[in-house]
C-alpha cells in the first residue's frame, strides 16, 4: 500500500512538473513573439530615415502609429484638475500681485499656464511676451534663442545655421522656419529611435560638470529628453544671447544662485524697487530631482508618459499630461490606494503650497512698492543696498519654487522651504526699507496703490495693454500668415500647422 502511494505521488510530481514546464513554455513563446513583433517594427520600417533629425512629425506616423496617435492627443485641452490642467489659465488675472513682482519684464504683460506640446508654437506666437516685428515699425523684444524648445525645426536650424547664429538672430528671423511643434526628433534619433536630447545646452552643462550625457542610462534618458527644455536657463547677454544652464555648482536653487552671483548676472533691473532681479524660467527637472520620486530613481516618463498595452505591443503613451489624468497607469503602478485617495493626497499638498504662495505674492509685491516709495523720499543706493539684496534673494526663491508649475507635487517640502525663505527675505527687506524711510523723516504706513486687478496693476507699472493687444492681433493676422506661406514654399511642413 505504501509502495502504491509513493508511486502515485511520483506521478503527481511528474505531471505537475510537466504542467509548469508547459506554462513556462507558453510564457516564453509569448514573450518571444512580442519581442519579434517589436523588432519587426524597427527592422522593417516603411519610411527609412537617413538623417538623425526629421522635423516633420507626420513622417513617423506610418511606422509608429500608436506613439503618433497619442502624441497628437496633446492638442486636447479638456483635462482639468483642482490646480492647473491642460487648458490655458491666466495667472496674472488670478494673482494681480505678480504683475508688480514682474514689473519691467515681459512676463508682466501676459503669463498663462501651459497647454499641450501640440500648442507650443501657436502659443509662442500669440503670447504678448514676443515682439510684433513688421507691425507699425514695431521691433523684436526677444532673441532667436526663445524658439529653442518649441519644436524639431530648431535642431535642424542649429545644424544648418550654426548654434551661435541661431541664438544671436532676432526672434522673427526664424518665424517662417519653426512650423513643426514639439515632436519626435526633439527626443529621438530619427534613424534608430534611440532617446537622444537634441539641444546642445544640456550636453554643454553636463560637460562643464564633468559628466557625459551620452553615457546616461536609458532610465536617465527618459528624464533628460525632458530636462533639455524643462529646466532653469539664462542667455549670455554679451555672447549673442547664447543659451546656458546654470548647473555648474549643482541642481538646487541655492546652487544656481551661487553660480549667478559668481558671474554678477541679473536678468533685469526692477523699475520700482531697482533690485537686480534673477528671473527663474521653469526649473522642472531641478525641482523634480529634489523630490521623493526623483530621489527614488523614477523618470519624467514614468509618470507623464506611462506605458500602454495594445495586443502584443507595449509602448509609451506620448499624450504627455498630468499623471492625475490616468492614475490607474501612473500612481497606482506603485501605490495601491484608491485613485480618489491618491488624487486627494496630491490636492492636499498642492493646497498648502499655493495658499502660502498667495501670502508670499502679497509680501513681495508690497516690498517692491515700499522700495519705490523710499526712492521717492530720497533714499540713496548705499542706504538701499541691503534691502535690494534681500529683494533679489526673496524673488529668486519665490520664482524658482513656482515657475515649473508641477513643483508643488514634485517636491512640496522643497517648495515650502523656498517660499518660507522668500517670505523671510521679503520681511527683512521691508524692515530695512522702514529704517531708510525713518532716516528721511517718514515713519508712517507707506501708501500703496490699488493693484487689486490685473488691469489696475498693469496700468500702475505703465503698460499700455490696449496698444499691445492691438499690435499682437495685427501681427497674428498679417505677419504669421506670410510666415506660413513662405514655409509652404520651402516644404517645411506636411499638414497645416496650428
Amino acid at each position: 500500500m505504501a509502495k502504491q502511494l509513493k508511486k502515485w505521488k511520483g506521478w503527481m510530481l511528474f505531471g505537475g512538473s510537466m504542467l509548469v514546464v508547459f506554462v513556462l513554455g507558453l510564457i516564453c513563446f509569448s514573450l518571444l513573439e512580442r519581442r519579434a513583433e517589436v523588432a519587426s517594427i524597427f527592422n522593417n520600417r516603411r519610411v527609412v530615415m537617413t538623417d538623425s533629425i526629421v522635423s516633420q512629425n507626420e513622417k513617423f506616423k506610418e511606422d509608429f502609429p500608436r506613439e503618433y496617435e497619442t502624441w497628437a492627443m496633446t492638442e486636447d485641452t479638456t483635462f482639468q484638475s483642482k490646480y492647473n490642467g491642460s487648458q490655458e489659465r491666466d495667472i496674472l488675472k488670478a494673482y494681480p500681485d505678480i504683475v508688480i513682482i514682474w514689473a519691467g519684464y515681459s512676463f508682466s504683460r501676459q503669463y498663462n499656464t501651459p497647454r499641450g506640446h501640440r500648442h507650443a508654437i501657436e502659443d509662442m506666437r500669440k503670447i504678448l511676451r514676443t515682439g510684433n516685428p513688421g507691425v507699425d515699425n514695431d521691433t523684436d523684444i526677444q532673441p532667436g534663442t526663445c524658439w529653442t524648445c518649441k519644436g524639431p525645426d530648431v535642431p535642424r536650424l542649429m545644424r544648418e545655421k550654426g548654434v551661435a547664429a541661431f541664438y544671436g538672430a532676432k526672434w522673427s528671423e526664424w518665424g517662417d522656419e519653426n512650423m513643426n511643434t514639439v515632436g519626435c526628433s526633439d527626443c529621438h534619433d530619427a534613424r534608430t529611435m534611440e532617446l537622444k536630447p537634441a539641444r546642445p545646452a544640456l550636453y554643454e552643462a553636463w560637460q562643464r560638470s564633468g559628466k557625459d550625457v551620452k553615457k546616461a542610462s536609458h532610465q536617465e534618458m527618459r528624464s533628460l529628453v525632458c530636462a533639455q527644455c524643462h529646466t532653469e536657463y539664462y542667455f549670455e547677454k554679451e555672447n549673442h544671447q547664447y543659451l546656458k544652464f546654470p548647473q555648474d555648482k549643482g541642481l538646487t536653487c541655492e546652487d544656481a544662485e551661487a553660480y549667478y552671483d559668481s558671474i554678477g548676472f541679473y536678468d533685469y533691473i526692477h523699475p520700482l524697487s531697482k533690485a537686480k532681479i534673477l528671473k527663474a524660467q521653469h526649473p522642472g527637472y531641478e525641482m523634480f530631482k529634489q523630490g521623493i520620486h526623483g530621489q527614488r530613481g523614477l523618470s519624467c516618463a514614468d509618470c507623464h508618459m506611462p506605458y500602454m498595452q495594445q495586443g502584443g505591443i507595449k509602448f509609451t503613451d506620448h499624450h504627455v499630461q498630468s499623471p492625475l489624468a490616468k492614475i490607474d497607469r501612473t500612481c497606482q503602478t506603485c501605490h495601491r490606494q484608491d485613485a480618489e485617495v491618491l488624487r486627494q493626497n496630491v490636492y492636499d499638498r498642492q493646497k498648502k503650497v499655493y495658499d502660502f504662495a498667495v501670502k508670499v505674492n502679497k509680501e513681495l509685491a508690497t516690498t517692491h512698492l515700499e522700495a519705490e516709495f523710499a526712492w521717492k523720499k530720497g533714499a540713496t543706493e548705499n542706504e538701499m543696498a541691503t534691502a535690494l539684496n534681500d529683494i533679489r534673494k526673496s524673488q529668486w526663491r519665490w520664482d524658482y519654487s513656482l515657475a515649473s508649475h508641477g513643483a508643488a507635487f514634485h517636491a512640496p517640502q522643497e517648495v515650502m522651504r523656498l517660499l518660507a525663505e522668500s517670505m523671510s527675505y521679503a520681511k527683512s527687506a521691508r524692515i530695512e526699507i522702514a529704517r531708510v524711510l525713518a532716516k528721511h523723516g517718514f515713519t508712517g504706513q507707506v501708501p500703496l496703490p490699488d493693484i487689486s486687478t490685473k488691469e489696475k496693476a498693469q496700468a500702475y507699472i505703465g503698460l499700455d495693454m490696449k496698444s499691445l493687444n492691438q499690435k499682437k492681433t495685427k501681427f497674428l493676422n498679417t505677419i504669421v500668415p506670410k510666415w506660413i506661406e513662405r514655409a509652404k514654399q520651402k516644404k517645411r511642413f506636411i499638414t497645416q500647422p496650428l
